[in-house]
């Protein structure tokens, strides 16, 4: 007699659990339909477990076929759930072994007899028959744990060969101990065949995998209206091979300035309706939601998105209206063909999330169409991300100077320390290529340290005053001088090479000048460490005279912009205002000066400094010394 009395709980728990997964969206990628398939598989199981059970209890009630397909419709189930078990560890190690055929077919050989052995059973009774007795198990019925033993087995070697296919350890532990407790159910069952409680230890297993591997929410966002980043990853990276999508962006516009105006929760409130609104609308489209109000659909190749932008800008006139909510937002739209491109995921994964960055900065209704140029775009920046991290681990920055010359005596009084990184064949990088990494990256204050530290270094090495130069510009980028203790570091270091803090000027923009309590407090601490300020790219923010005249500024250096502008139309405005800095003490020296003419109007409107390639561009270390070290 079998006893079923663990069984029915677990078929109750199996459907609840079936239940929570059929409500939310599923991911399709390999692992989810494994998942489902075995959560699937294993409801047979139980059901079949208990309703041939129950007929083999009672055997003399039920006609001589029932019996038979009840049992074998049981044992294909209970191989097949086996196999379930396997393919899931399987496709969460990301083996795709299906584009391996012959390792493929010898993989499910074993499944294949097994499940034939249990279809002819009634008729060879090598698993079980049946006669006037009842139920017998069959000469072959260990098949049942050989088969489990070998997809168990099977199961603890890819994961041993393949864990670090999982960085996680929550996902490793997860997959190992799924697969300890269906090895502990077949012990359990061949212990005590009689009680059906491998269907329990299978159930638990299937509830481990859900909390930790298989959770529907996992993947989805703003209430499981939409996939979120990690669904948008893992499903790129399974199709990579295969993208055969349009991408189209929808960016809420100025969202940061939204959220402040309506408040965080009525945003979110407002982000849920447009998740939906767009899950329900764009039903073609797979729809996931990478934060900061952008939203990103991947639609079918043979899709007109002009109508669907045209169609989701005219909801977007009307407000995003609930109970916590009433939000008004405008959107901008992006687009870009993914199909057959052969990229990294990652490469693939940042293109679409700068392409649907851009989507904002269009008025109206416009669409951003992006060119898969973009892609090359994003591996160069990688590749140039990959060598500033080099530089920077292993002391390969190199410091280049760029000589700032008095504008009357039009020799050499300073120079400006630039950074500079070379490529994996030993090409310059230009820095507008690298700076703007380094800053996104929050490598920049490692960056900017290592080029002030270097250029202590060349000043303690040389006497830059027999050069006849009184101090050099060394950049400090707005991160760094929002570091509380970038005084005393900076500070240390000067200490360090044993030099005149005055002979180094500090480079600043007015985008670091925005918090002025905050910057005149740093400031402050920097010129009692003895060190000087540059206000560099002037023109460019938006500070006035009066704002300026607060900070300890030595020099002011007009961007190239405003030099440029003013050489080609000159005008007033800018020779009074080089005259009002004059005036209050303050020096001022011309950016982007490339020919003599450009020199002589600097020099007639009062600025004191010229800088430019009219004068030398910049130059290696070594360069600059032979050609102005005397």
């Amino acid at each position: 007699m079998w006893d079923t009395s663990f069984a029915l709980p677990s078929m109750f728990i199996i459907l609840i659990i079936l239940a929570f997964y059929f409500s939310l969206p599923r991911l399709p990628i390999r692992k989810n339909r494994a998942f489902l398939r075995l959560i699937l598989i294993e409801t047979r199981v139980i059901l079949s477990d208990i309703v041939s059970s129950h007929m083999d209890n009672n055997y003399e009630s039920f006609d001589h076929f029932f019996l038979c397909f009840t049992n074998t419709i049981f044992f294909m189930a209970f191989f097949l759930r086996t196999l379930a078990f396997y393919e899931f560890t399987e496709s969460t190690l990301k083996l795709g072994i299906k584009k391996k055929k012959l390792l493929y077919v010898l993989s499910r050989m074993p499944i294949i007899l097994a499940v034939l052995l249990a279809m002819t059973s009634h008729l060879t009774h090598l698993i079980y028959y049946i006669d006037e007795n009842g139920y017998h198990s069959g000469a072959y019925y260990n098949a049942l744990y050989h088969c489990a033993f070998f997809y168990l087995g099977l199961s603890f070697a890819i994961l041993f060969a393949f864990r670090k296919r999982l960085p996680r350890r929550r996902d490793r532990y997860a997959l190992i101990l799924l697969n300890l407790l269906v090895l502990a159910g077949v012990i359990v069952r061949l212990a005590f065949p009689r009680y059906l409680l491998m269907d329990t230890f299978c159930l638990i297993g299937i509830i481990v995998v859900y909390l930790s591997l298989e959770n529907p929410d996992f993947y989805l966002e703003l209430r499981g209206a939409v996939f979120n980043s990690r669904a948008l990853r893992e499903f790129v990276e399974e199709n990579i091979d295969n993208l055969e999508y349009k991408c189209i962006g929808v960016t809420v516009r100025q969202y940061y300035e939204m959220r402040d105006i309506y408040g965080a929760s009525q945003m979110d409130a407002a982000l849920n309706l447009m998740g939906k609104y767009l899950a329900n609308t764009c039903s073609d489209c797979m729809v996931f939601y990478t934060r900061k109000g952008r939203f990103v659909l991947l639609a079918p190749l043979d899709i007109s998105v002009n109508k669907v932008c045209d169609e989701i800008y005219e909801r977007f006139k009307k407000p995003w209206e609930s109970t916590e909510a009433k939000v008004y937002v405008n959107v901008g739209f992006s687009s870009i063909d993914m199909a057959n491109i052969h990229y990294p995921v990652d490469i693939i994964i940042a293109t679409v999330v700068r392409v649907i960055g851009n989507a904002g900065g269009l008025v109206g209704s416009g669409l951003y169409q992006a060119s898969r140029d973009e892609f090359k775009q994003t591996e160069r920046e990688t590749e140039i991300k990959k060598c500033l991290v080099n530089a920077l681990e292993n002391e390969k920055v190199e410091i280049y100077l760029q000589p700032i010359v008095d504008s009357f005596t039009e020799e050499p009084v300073g120079a400006e320390a630039l950074a500079r990184i070379r490529d994996s064949e030993g090409n310059i990088i230009p820095p507008g290529e690298f700076i703007h990494i380094a800053e996104n990256s929050g490598r920049i204050n490692e960056l900017g340290e290592i080029v002030f530290e270097k250029t202590c270094r060349f000043i303690k090495a040389w006497d830059i005053r027999k050069m006849g130069l009184k101090w050099i510009n060394v950049n400090l980028s707005p991160v760094q001088f929002l570091s509380p203790d970038i005084a005393d570091r900076y500070g240390s270091i000067v200490k360090k090479y044993g030099i005149d803090p005055e002979l180094i000027h500090l480079e600043i923009t007015e985008e670091a000048i925005i918090d002025t309590d905050f910057i005149l407090r740093q400031t402050q601490r920097m010129v009692e460490k003895g060190f000087r300020f540059v206000l560099d790219d002037y023109g460019t923010g938006h500070s006035n005279l009066s704002r300026l005249r607060m900070f300890p500024l030595v020099n002011i250096k007009l961007d190239r912009g405003i030099v440029w502008a003013y050489c080609d139309d000159p005008d007033e405005v800018t020779a009074n205002l080089v005259g009002s800095f004059v005036k209050i003490g303050i020096d001022v020296t011309a950016e982007g000066v490339e020919d003599e003419n450009m020199a002589i109007m600097m020099k007639d409107i009062g600025c004191n400094y010229l800088q430019g390639f009219y004068y030398s561009k910049a130059i290696a270390v070594d360069e600059f010394v032979g050609k102005y070290g005397g």
